[in-house]
């Protein structure tokens, strides 16, 4: 198969896949110290899906009310509603405010507080260590901290001259006599060429895959890429049916109103007028966890109060902050208000709906960022193979991430996978350059580039979409979520006849498409499989049919492994939650019932 295509090889000593926040610090962490590092992107690496991230970046600085990242510890493992691991969510706790201060040294501009110091806001789910005083953890840049996390890492790159391979999509991951990773197969989408990039290792960080659904935050590049290759390596998805709901995404576009704009005052109503969120959460009110929010939205729509002539969505008030305020706080989503939805801040309410936010499942990893395959009961690393940022597992957001957590979940594990390279790497075995390397991978490609079928990407993806947001929602019971098992792979099976023309795939783009609803599918079985066996509701994961939380059953972690996606082949296992920190700094969290 390789004959027919001009293979173009690269050798280096890491390759990261994805330049996103997780991607950037890991490549600038890993060229400081020397190593020679290919990064591999989709799109120019500040045009990555980091940069819609707007609301701010958690730690426990302590600048505008006294705090500790004991408590953030705390808040964490809560908000993760006791599926996270204990060690890593100490790791990443502890790890918050060396890795902000690193930003701030590297340049991020960071709002400021009138005595100069870092600006922190309060974000949902996170208090004191009294557990009711509402805390000011949340590091932000305004309302775009995304956006200046993503230049400022960039820069850092150029500064240690990293490379970049930009416009490249990522095909599969090569392997070695031994297992180990040691490559990338990648398209490069500007001229058609292959390209096969060779290393001791490779950094899965690709994002997550929130393009599985119809309506979500997410950009059009989040399409499980990471996921869908480590899974056709053998390696199992972790928590996948941990799908995150954001409550005010706006109605009906999806695009994001950060929780930032609660943080800073706005509150939700319904279409009566009233203030709802106090009857579901009776102390946190509008900034409970983000599971909460979202369960509580949908059932006022589901009894008759929701607004519009449809009765389909709420409100979120924050023309009483004041337009001082909100230039100051929330420039950016004032104009994506007034962009998206028409609707001046300023003067009247913006229509919200919850809306498919963010993974918190992915490829399991140990908090190195080193990925984790499960045989016969035992926990085994993959050699050479790392994965960090939304596309992994590590698992500090359990069953759900609480807000501000993603963007320090990609610094603290982008900087960890560095650190362990920087260990690890004259260890790991030097890939041989074989001719054969990548055939299976481009067999894949050549398939879908020929493909002549009757069925446009398109279509087949809307019916995934469809199927994922109507049957794996807020609220699932057996009967959808048994016709989501059913139905996904009634889709999955269409892929054989998917085309564009009797000449097959025509333009770079359908091919693109094709290529990433394939990854998307067998990621969407994974979710739709684990969900459906999960028998409690544990924060994301809702279920109407077993409404109580069973620890004694599920307190554990779902793994899939996608072992054929076309036949709809899946295979379920789980292996235990870390209950434990990672030392005796910090006590602890026993389970107890998660109320805000």
């Amino acid at each position: 198969m390789g004959e027919q295509y001009k293979i173009i090889d690269h050798r280096f000593d890491v390759i990261v896949v994805g330049a996103g926040g997780a991607g950037l610090r890991a490549t600038f962490g890993m060229a400081s110290e020397g190593m020679s590092v290919g990064c591999i992107t989709k799109v120019f690496p500040t045009r990555s899906h980091t940069v819609a991230a707007q609301g701010g970046i958690n730690a426990a600085l302590g600048n505008v009310v006294e705090d500790s990242w004991r408590n953030h510890f705390f808040d964490t493992v809560k908000g993760a509603d006791w599926l996270g691991d204990q060690d890593a969510i100490q790791y990443m706790t502890q790890q918050a405010i060396p890795a902000v201060i690193e930003l701030e040294n590297a340049g991020l501009p960071f709002s400021r507080t009138e005595e100069g110091k870092i600006y922190q806001r309060p974000f949902g789910g996170q208090y004191l260590a009294d557990h009711k005083t509402i805390a000011h953890r949340t590091c932000a840049a305004a309302d775009r901290t995304g956006h200046a996390m993503l230049h400022t890492l960039y820069q850092e790159c150029l500064r240690h001259k990293a490379n970049f391979f930009v416009e490249y999509i990522a095909l599969d991951l090569l392997q070695g006599p031994d297992g180990e990773v040691n490559g990338v197969m990648a398209y490069c989408m500007e001229d058609g060429s292959i390209h096969r990039f060779t290393a001791k290792a490779v950094v899965l960080a690709t994002g997550g895959y929130g393009r599985a659904y119809l309506s979500t935050t997410n950009a059009h590049i989040c399409t499980g890429d990471g996921q869908a290759m480590a899974a056709r390596i053998g390696v199992p998805l972790q928590d996948m049916e941990m799908v995150q709901f954001h409550p005010t995404g706006i109605y009906p576009a999806g695009c994001l109103i950060t929780e930032g704009a609660r943080g800073e005052g706005g509150y939700l109503t319904n279409a009566d007028g009233e203030r709802f969120m106090e009857r579901y959460a009776p102390t946190a009110k509008d900034l409970a966890s983000r599971d909460v929010v979202s369960r509580a939205e949908t059932l006022e729509i589901l009894e008759g109060r929701g607004g519009g002539p449809n009765k389909d969505h709420c409100f979120l008030h924050l023309e009483h902050l004041g337009a001082d305020v909100l230039a100051e706080k929330l420039p950016g989503i004032s104009e994506t208000a007034r962009i998206f939805a028409g609707i001046d801040v300023t003067k009247e309410p913006i229509p919200v709906l919850p809306t498919v936010h963010y993974n918190m499942g992915g490829i399991p990893t140990n908090f190195h960022g080193e990925v984790i395959n499960r045989r016969d009961g035992e926990d085994v690393v993959v050699p050479g193979l790392f994965a960090i940022g939304e596309v992994a597992c590590v698992s500090v957001h359990g069953a759900n991430r609480l807000g501000a957590n993603s963007l320090l979940d990609i610094i603290v594990f982008g900087r960890a996978a560095a650190l362990r390279l920087k260990e690890t790497l004259p260890g790991l075995k030097s890939p041989e350059t074989e001719s054969n390397a990548g055939e299976a991978a481009l067999a894949r490609f050549d398939k879908m580039r020929t493909a002549s079928g009757k069925r446009r990407p398109a279509e087949i993806r809307d019916a995934m979409q469809r199927t994922m947001q109507n049957r794996c929602a807020v609220f699932r019971t057996a009967e959808t979520l048994d016709l989501g098992v059913k139905e996904i792979r009634e889709v999955a099976a269409q892929m054989p006849d998917i085309g564009i023309t009797d000449h097959g795939m025509v333009f770079n783009t359908d091919l693109v498409e094709a290529l990433e609803l394939d990854n998307l599918l067998g990621v969407a079985m994974a979710t739709m499989d684990s969900a459906a066996a999960r028998e409690e509701s544990r924060g994301a994961h809702a279920r109407d049919d077993f409404p109580e939380r069973d620890d004694e059953k599920w307190m554990k972690h779902s793994l899939a492994w996608v072992e054929n996606q076309q036949a709809g082949e899946v295979r379920l296992d789980y292996r235990p939650v870390k209950s434990q920190p990672l030392n005796d700094e910090v006590e602890a969290v026993p389970p107890m019932k998660r109320v805000y």
